[in-house]
């Protein structure tokens, strides 16, 4: 006889097991790709006029570009400065989140003022808010980190918002309150443990959001500055050069930012999975 909780208890622990073997090969490879842009030199990335503008081959597996550089070089640089500025984005945007969501829990006056703010960034566009703020803080990498930071914090503050006024209709903090315990305890010792896995995944999820855009407003010339090595420059100057039938310069770039994007999607998935015990048996 077939022993069914056996089963599903061994089949349990093996959606565990890949859910952590993707988790950890992600990972992995996304530090692979920071260590590998931290330890390129920018000094490496050197013009050379004789190979300009040359087709993938073995000594430049993403071609060269029109100034005869490394693009296997430019874009694993860009893509790490893309991943500096998606995290600290993301851990603002999160703090922002958590800030208003918390403080909307102190009382219907806070709760208003709070839905206001919310309603009032989420009315405006959200490219128009991020490239106004960027140009009023001068671009480069600082306009740009407070510019998604400033933009991205809405849904998950939304989410925590919501999270929050369930757990305080809940009989144990209606218990602790009654006990005399403050609004900090409660916070820290309730609420704080039973929304910190959605902190956790609404951050990694933030990630990659914070990069796209970034590389948007940096094409369109609003964001870093031309002589840094990101994604959105390089793109927007192959531009000029895709009629020539330079397509790589183009290709890979894009293609490796849809890539980074897409692990950071998976990372989030795995994370939920792994915190919330009814979806990793999913």
């Amino acid at each position: 006889m077939v022993n069914w909780n056996e089963f599903n208890l061994l089949k349990s622990f093996n959606l565990r097991q890949k859910t952590i073997l993707i988790l950890v090969l992600t990972v992995l490879l996304l530090c692979v790709v920071a260590f590998s842009s931290y330890m390129i030199d920018p000094a490496s990335i050197v013009t050379d006029y004789t190979i300009r503008q040359e087709a993938p081959s073995l000594a430049h597996p993403f071609g060269t570009d029109w100034m005869g550089r490394d693009m296997l070089l430019r874009t694993v640089k860009g893509l790490g400065l893309s991943l500096y500025i998606g995290a600290l984005a993301s851990i603002l945007s999160s703090i922002l989140a958590i800030c208003f969501a918390f403080i909307s829990s102190l009382n219907k006056y806070c709760d208003t003022i709070v839905s206001w703010i919310i309603d009032l960034f989420a009315s405006i566009p959200h490219l128009l808010l991020l490239i106004m703020i960027s140009l009023c803080l001068g671009k480069g990498a600082y306009g740009v980190i407070v510019g998604v930071a400033f933009t991205h914090w809405i849904s998950l503050s939304r989410v925590l918002r919501v999270e929050i006024k369930e757990v305080q209709n809940t009989e144990y903090v209606k218990l602790a309150e009654k006990f005399g315990k403050g609004k900090y305890w409660i916070a820290r010792r309730h609420i704080l443990p039973i929304v910190l896995s959605q902190i956790i995944v609404g951050t990694l999820l933030i990630f990659p959001h914070a990069i796209m855009h970034e590389a948007s407003i940096t094409f369109l010339g609003f964001g870093l500055s031309p002589n840094e090595p990101a994604i959105g420059i390089i793109l927007s100057e192959s531009m000029r050069y895709l009629i020539t039938g330079s397509w790589w310069l183009a290709l890979f770039p894009g293609l490796l930012l849809l890539i980074i994007v897409l692990l950071f999607d998976v990372i989030g998935e795995e994370v939920e999975k792994l915190l919330n015990p009814a979806k990793a048996n999913t």
